[in-house]
């Protein structure tokens, strides 16, 4: 008993919806592709289950944030894969992956086979057992990775209203669901073992104004320790977290957040790993030519850092899938993946944006008191990454920009004074960011140059001053 097709891609995550709207979009045949999923629903946007999903009011239930629509893109209900032709294999989970044979085995014992496979099989949650914690099974300990975990924790933090909870970790899951416990009215406390909040990210000044909002609204932290086990009831559940210091924390629910793992044990020794994740080229092919991996699970190279990355962020799995369709599809016609990594979140009434790096040297700007403020990362005289907080729709367009082009920085204190005014100016003058270096008059900040996609003469230059930002920015036409 087997089924054959096309394409296949291995997982129902966010990467698998996009890359299906991509598959539509460039003709696929009815029939020819399939989707495999261990969830037993169509594929959706996973941000939407720290924050719509677990608010007190009017919250976000499929079908509402089926993908593509975190993309203002169409909802791709289970109508929409009926009419298109794709066939969906859900709540199946696949036993084993044989590369070579090109073919799935299913836990039922039915064979898909494939010519060419596209793996989305994301990340799973770590869990509190793989760090020797006992407990972790009671039934008011929660993850949130996909729907059902969602649903728990609604369910859990219901039927303790007002209650005490505590949240181990201070990454993203941490923080989102901090934010939406407090909107519940709940009274959380956050444990981690870092020295402040999102931690692989942000720089400490940053984590303290965030830090600083969350306490305002009754958020305690606990930092620089980590979980070391629970106390439970007779019904078996948890009424403590014991900290590794001793300290005993009283709670009605807990919320582990902890970290994730990619999802790679069914090609483990068939296809090459790198970086914990599915090494793959530009093209998002994997060391097996019929076989491409996407989303958290795949090494990719980044060019704007010349080297391999392997991005746990749903952007990432959204262009990423849409860039291994159009190579499967239109191998002649598509280019290198070129991304520029993106982090973004949005909680209370706050909201940041990230691109590129966070390494060498950090530049803050604005108003830290106020709403709006952020940070430039400079390494070996160039600006490699950008963050905002309290930005516009154009702000953060522009910060994006700037960090594309990697303009070389000679003056630190130059680009503090200028702040959001650099990345603004450049957004302004560059809307097409491509990238050689420019020699120009040093006025502590040097810019890069577009290149056009066209042939143009060389020996034209152009010269300005751009006012109110105290720096030159030249550009010079030259041939491709």
């Amino acid at each position: 008993m087997g089924r054959a097709y096309v394409y296949v891609i291995l997982g129902g995550g966010v990467a698998a919806g996009y890359a299906a709207l991509e598959f539509s979009r460039r003709g696929v045949g009815h029939g020819e592709l399939c989707i495999i999923s261990e969830e037993s629903v169509v594929p959706y946007e996973r941000p939407a289950l720290s924050k719509g999903f677990l608010l007190p009011e009017a919250p976000t239930r499929l079908p509402s944030f089926h993908t593509c629509v975190g993309a203002n893109e169409e909802r791709l209900t289970p109508k929409w894969y009926n009419e298109h032709g794709i066939e969906l294999v859900l709540g199946t989970r696949v036993k084993s992956v044989d590369v070579r044979r090109k073919t799935l085995l299913t836990s039922l014992g039915e064979t898909i086979s494939y010519k060419y496979l596209i793996i989305a099989t994301g990340a799973r949650a770590l869990k509190l057992e793989e760090f020797g914690v006992s407990g972790p099974d009671a039934e008011n300990v929660c993850y949130l990775r996909n729907v059902a975990d969602a649903t728990r924790l609604v369910e859990v933090m219901q039927s303790c209203p007002g209650g005490n909870a505590v949240i181990i970790g201070g990454g993203y899951i941490g923080m989102e669901c901090a934010a939406s416990m407090v909107i519940n009215k709940m009274n959380v406390t956050m444990v981690f073992p870092e020295a402040h909040c999102m931690a692989r990210l942000f720089t400490r000044k940053i984590a303290n104004y965030y830090e600083d909002y969350y306490k305002s609204k009754g958020v305690k932290f606990i930092k620089g320790t980590v979980l070391s086990s629970f106390e439970k009831d007779s019904d078996e559940k948890v009424t403590s977290v014991v900290l590794r210091d001793g300290t005993k924390l009283l709670t009605d629910m807990v919320v582990v957040g902890i970290g994730i793992r990619p999802n790679t044990s069914l090609i483990e020794g068939q296809l090459t790993l790198e970086k914990g994740g599915i090494k793959v080229n530009g093209l998002m092919q994997s060391s097996n030519s019929s076989v491409y991996a996407v989303g958290d699970v795949a090494t990719f190279p980044v060019k704007l850092f010349g080297e391999t990355r392997r991005l746990e962020h749903v952007d990432s799995a959204r262009k990423s899938a849409k860039h291994a369709v159009a190579s499967l599809m239109a191998p002649n016609k598509t280019w290198d993946f070129d991304y520029l990594p993106f982090f973004y979140s949005r909680v209370f009434t706050l909201s940041w944006q990230f691109y590129g790096d966070n390494v060498g040297e950090v530049v803050h700007y604005g108003d830290f008191l106020g709403s709006t403020f952020g940070a430039y990362w400079v390494k070996n005289g160039y600006l490699v990454g950008s963050f905002l907080e309290g930005g516009t729709k154009e702000e953060y367009e522009a910060i994006a920009k700037a960090t594309r082009l990697k303009p070389r920085i000679e003056d630190l204190a130059e680009l503090e004074r200028q702040g959001l005014g650099f990345a603004v100016s450049i957004g302004q003058q560059l809307p097409t960011v491509v990238a050689t270096v420019a020699e120009v008059p040093s006025f502590g900040v040097i810019m890069n140059k577009p290149l056009h996609a066209w042939h143009a003469v060389a020996g034209v230059v152009l010269a300005a001053s751009i006012a109110g930002f105290g720096y030159w920015y030249g550009r010079r036409r030259r041939k491709w």
